[in-house]
Parts: structure tokens; sequence; C-alpha cells
């Protein structure tokens, strides 16, 4: 089904020594032209281009994160007129369109890389959905809410997968171990998804990103229902919770996901 509906996925595919059609996870082209055909086998995103250094997401676990904020909506028993703030979109656009695509939400979308956007935009405009996403960019690379967000609008939730290293080396490090245990520590290193600066590191990694990223919500605490962000690292996660308690969020929830070997999971939290 996936090489009928994209056929530049065939050259990346073989037959493993389990008799089981597979393709090279290391290799970022095969990585992307395997996502390119998800999207549109399952999701009907028939256009889906950006530069091969930008990061390709992985469909299965960002499609994740949707789902788990649509069961988040719906507990809360918010279930029409969803507007959602996408922080960090980058040039795939993924959240929005398979947002839009599963639940017909509406996003904003917002990054800091102007040359990211008008990829994105190309994505929105050839798949029809300009009229449900809409960008934004975020001029002030220290700032996550501030500029972006105008004083009377309102979203039912905020989301971010963010820069989870802190420089280029700490990501070579964990690409390393990665080839490792894809028995692949002999070849060059070179990242299965890619990805440029802007995506993969933030000055203090992780930690500093989203600590600025809690602080600024309670700037805007009535102007979002929820606010989310994706967590790598576990530990950083009791952290969250005191500094919200400081905060003054009035509910704080973890949702684990885990797609393979990858475990992580959402933080939530409202003011409300």
């Amino acid at each position: 089904m996936l090489l009928k509906a994209f056929p530049d996925l065939e050259p990346f595919v073989f037959v493993n020594k389990y008799e089981t059609k597979t393709i090279d996870f290391a290799h970022p082209k095969a990585v992307k032209a395997l996502n390119t055909a998800l999207l549109k086998v399952h999701y009907g995103i028939n256009f889906w281009q950006f530069p091969d250094t930008n990061l390709c997401p992985p469909i299965p676990g960002r499609v994740d994160y949707i789902h788990n904020l649509s069961d988040l909506l719906k507990k809360s028993g918010i279930t029409k007129e969803i507007k959602v703030l996408d922080i960090g979109t980058g040039a795939s656009c993924i959240y929005p369109i398979l947002g839009h695509a599963e639940y017909g939400w509406d996003f904003v979308a917002t990054d800091i890389d102007n040359n990211a956007l008008n990829h994105t935009q190309k994505i929105i405009d050839k798949n029809g959905f300009s009229d449900s996403i809409s960008l934004r960019h975020q001029k002030d690379d220290t700032q996550i809410f501030k500029s972006v967000l105008k004083d009377d609008e309102k979203f039912s939730v905020s989301m971010c997968n963010p820069p989870f290293y802190k420089s280029e080396a700490e990501a070579l490090e964990v690409t390393t171990k990665k080839l490792k245990g894809l028995n692949r520590e002999g070849d060059k290193v070179v990242r299965n998804f890619s990805g440029t600066q802007n995506e993969l590191w933030y000055k203090g990694g992780e930690k500093a990103f989203i600590h600025n990223y809690l602080y600024e919500s309670s700037l805007f605490k009535t102007q979002c229902i929820w606010f989310t962000i994706l967590v790598s690292k576990k530990d950083l996660v009791k952290g969250m919770y005191t500094s919200l308690k400081k905060l003054g969020a009035t509910d704080v929830k973890t949702i684990n996901m885990s797609q393979g070997n990858k475990i992580s999971r959402i933080v939530a939290w409202t003011f409300k």
C-alpha cells in the first residue's frame, strides 16, 4: 500500500534476515520517504516537501501527541471550535497538518526560522489548509509566547516539541548511541531524522527551554486553557511540577507515551 501510494519509497525497501520487508532506519532519506508515504496513505497529506537538512519527524510519535491532546480536551469538556497554538512548527508543519487532518482543528503555528516557515506555507497551501492553519514568525529567539500572541485571542491548547540538546556535540553523542543500537556504529555519524541547529539545540538545553516555556505560560494564563510540552528527560518532570505550583497552575498532568524503544511524556498544565 505504501509503495503504491509513494513509489519513491521503493529504492529504500529490502527484505531482512527475518524475511520481512523493511527500510534502513539509519538512512535519513529512507526515513523521510517512509514518513511521507505514511502521511499520504493514512492522513491524506499529498504534499510534504522540505529540505533534507530540516528535521523529519516520525509520524507515529507525532500523531500520538495529537491523540493525547484530543483525550485531554475531551476530558475537560472541550470538544468544539478547538484552536491550537503550535510552538516551533519547523519546516514540516507536522502537528498542524496531522491535527487538522485527524480532528479538523484550527492552528496558529510559530517558528523563529523564516526559511522554515516558507516551506511550511507551501505544505499548507498545496494541501488546501490555508483557511485552518496560519503561521507567525517569532523574531526573538529568547521568547516563546511573547510577541506572537495577540492580546484578545484565545486557544484551547498549546503544544511544543522543544529542542532536546544544549549543543551540537550533545546531539551527535546521542546519534552515535542510536547508530550503535542499530548495529551501525562504524558508520559516519548522520542523524536519521536530520535537523538544523534551531530544531535540535537550545542554549541550556531542554531544561532551559522548558522553564522559559513554563514562565511565559504564566504571563498568558488567560489566553490558553491548557499548556503542554513534550519532555524527553523524565528527571525534569519533578522540577516542572515545583515550578508550576509556584507559578499558580491549578492542575498539572503527565501523559506517558511510548513508541517502540522510545519513551517520552507530555506535561500539561492549566491556570483555570
